[in-house]
């Protein structure tokens, strides 16, 4: 193994296509390279540590060097290192963590279905919808509404979800049946003097109108984070759910919930649905479920979608869809583990606490710095947006990369946050505790200072 860290960055630099990483910077800058990790601390081939303020991906909720979690994935590996689900085989592990699953749903689920990463599971879903529809004698109803600034994959049909322009544009995205609504971005979208639930309304009229527009009979499904993430740290107005609820309803809508990031515990509840009170039809989830030890998604599917498709298991024979790693056993069993977890280190309790606590502390520590615009998030899924003049909400100019300057002198202070263009964001282990969360805020002022002053 190497180990000298000037030529592990070297070696990558020559060999690895990095994702969401602009090349020139890399080129340039070269990567860091990391090489252990405990608690809510990683550690770089130099021996340098970091807080990690962004859990990997959102995704190591349990903290690094979980030994129920590793040794659960080598007991596995050993046992029965992998078996698929074609053809109605299954393991003994998957079928546990299938049910254990189902019973930590938050509205009555029927299945679940397995797949790697939160991409294919909504690529998943997005099949279930249009197969659903086909199987009910509605070819019409195939076209999907997502929102501006939300992020669903990085697929061609999950791509074309998103709704971020850096991922279509150069790539002939978006493709496919895709509306996109606006986002319930109430710091920069909402008219001045506008109140949070106000703002909801009109984003509702906005929602009706475009289903008139378009037609409720081609309209099949709505996709919603709790929280947006990956498009910059947006929690919902006041009532924002309560509102556009009934009107997919109404309209016999799915309501898709894309939980990848704020299922299992980061809102604060369990699932981000239930701390926003709606009641999806589907249910997208990944990342958390093995806190990030192995890649594994999970889709729910309620009662009303799969009564549709086991009662066209005539019509239908084999359902032709599925990854060769859909319901892997190592997966199941790093999953099996985590939910156990979870539930013993009181991991949401920890969040509902540490979360506000966290919050407020931000907001007390940089909340009247002259070139901080937003503060906001919930639970532990947290956003700073940086502004070039606070009383006019201006924004720095793009060329100044503003966001990714404070992320590296972040990362010189030792703690690790991610630029969503000029909004930081936080969403750290669901286990850390308040003294942590202190050290965060204080690394990350001092970064602020470095860059802005």
């Amino acid at each position: 193994m190497i180990t000298d860290a000037d030529e592990l960055a070297r070696l990558d630099q020559r060999s690895q296509f990095h994702p969401f990483t602009g090349v020139a910077d890399l080129a340039k800058e070269g990567p860091t390279v990391m090489t252990g990790g405990q608690g809510v601390r990683v550690r770089d081939a130099h021996g340098r540590e970091y807080l990690d303020g962004m859990a990997g991906l959102w995704c190591v909720n349990l903290g690094y060097g979980r030994k129920e979690i590793t040794e659960a994935i080598a007991k596995q590996s050993e046992r029965l290192s992998f078996f698929h689900t074609f053809n109605g085989m299954t393991t003994d592990v998957v079928a546990e963590c299938a049910d254990a699953l189902l019973k930590r749903a938050p509205v009555p689920m029927s299945r679940v279905f397995f797949g790697a990463s939160g991409s294919d599971a909504n690529e998943t879903q997005l099949k279930l919808i249009w197969y659903y529809n086909n199987l009910r004698g509605k070819p019409e109803k195939k076209k999907i509404i997502a929102r501006q600034y939300s992020y669903h994959g990085s697929g061609v049909a999950t791509g074309s979800l998103t709704g971020l322009p850096s991922m279509h544009n150069f790539f002939d995205l978006p493709q496919g049946p895709i509306i996109h609504v606006s986002a319930p971005y109430y710091y920069r979208k909402a008219p001045e003097g506008m109140s949070e639930r106000d703002f909801s309304r009109h984003l509702a009229k906005e929602l009706e109108e475009t289903i008139e527009r378009e037609g409720a009979h081609t309209i099949a499904a709505f996709f919603a984070e709790a929280v947006m993430g990956a498009g910059g740290l947006i929690p919902p107005p006041e009532g924002y759910f309560d509102e556009i609820g009934p009107i997919l309803k109404k309209h016999d809508i799915l309501l898709v919930a894309d939980e990848v990031v704020s299922g299992f515990g980061r809102l604060g509840t369990y699932w981000g649905s239930q701390t926003y009170g709606y009641e999806p039809d589907l249910i997208t989830s990944a990342k958390g479920v093995t806190s990030g030890y192995f890649p594994m998604s999970v889709c729910f599917i309620s009662p009303k979608v799969w009564d549709v498709i086991e009662g066209a298991q005539d019509r239908t024979g084999v359902f032709g869809h599925g990854y060769t790693y859909s319901a892997h056993p190592v997966g199941a069993a790093a999953a099996l583990a985590a939910l156990k977890l979870i539930d013993e280190l009181k991991v949401v309790e920890n969040v509902a606490d540490v979360g506000p606590y966290l919050l407020g502390n931000l907001k007390d520590k940089l909340g009247q710095h002259p070139h901080i615009g937003d503060i906001r998030g919930k639970g532990l899924m947290l956003g700073v947006e940086l502004v070039q003049d606070r009383a006019s909400k201006e924004a720095f100019p793009p060329a100044n990369r503003t966001g990714r300057e404070i992320l590296k002198a972040a990362a010189k202070r030792g703690l690790i946050t991610r630029a969503l263009g000029d909004t930081l964001v936080f969403a750290p282990p669901l286990v850390i505790n308040r003294e942590e969360s202190d050290e965060l805020v204080e690394k990350f002022a001092l970064a602020v200072g470095d860059v802005l002053g």
